[in-house]
């Protein structure tokens, strides 16, 4: 029964770890983001004193999800191009093997599908947009 009981308290330390990590990793940035309107003491909350600046400036959804969209396909651009240069040395490196050349075809195979949902989740997003905008 000790040994359950201490194992446990081993798993709480250790998730709790965890917990306290994630919520540093959020909420660190809110309070050192936060800006003092004007000369308004920090620590006065009849004038609202400290205001959080939203860095992505948007003031939509639509712009939200465009600028959000913008940002994944800036990263996500160049981890595809990195892809298919990693399934060409896949290919270079099966040597003629089936097994190997399968692999690779596979790679490339869901790499261009992966590349294909980056591009079209752009082209959805703005035909939703459009849609949008014209109700």
């Amino acid at each position: 029964m000790n040994n359950k009981i201490s194992n446990g308290m081993n798993n709480f330390k250790k998730n709790l770890r965890k917990i306290i990590l994630i919520a540093s990793t959020f909420l660190l940035p809110i309070v050192s983001l936060a800006q003092v309107i004007g000369d308004a003491p920090i620590d006065d909350s009849s004038t609202g004193g400290v205001q959080i600046i939203n860095p992505i400036s948007s003031t939509s959804i639509i712009e939200l999800i465009r600028k959000v969209l913008e940002g994944v396909i800036k990263i996500g651009m160049p981890v595809v191009v990195l892809a298919i240069i990693y399934c060409g040395f896949l290919f270079v490196q099966a040597q003629g093997k089936p097994a190997e050349i399968e692999k690779a075809r596979r790679s490339l195979l869901y790499t261009l599908v992966g590349a294909a949902i980056l591009i079209g989740s752009w082209a959805i997003a703005q035909l939703i947009a459009d849609t949008v905008k014209a109700l």
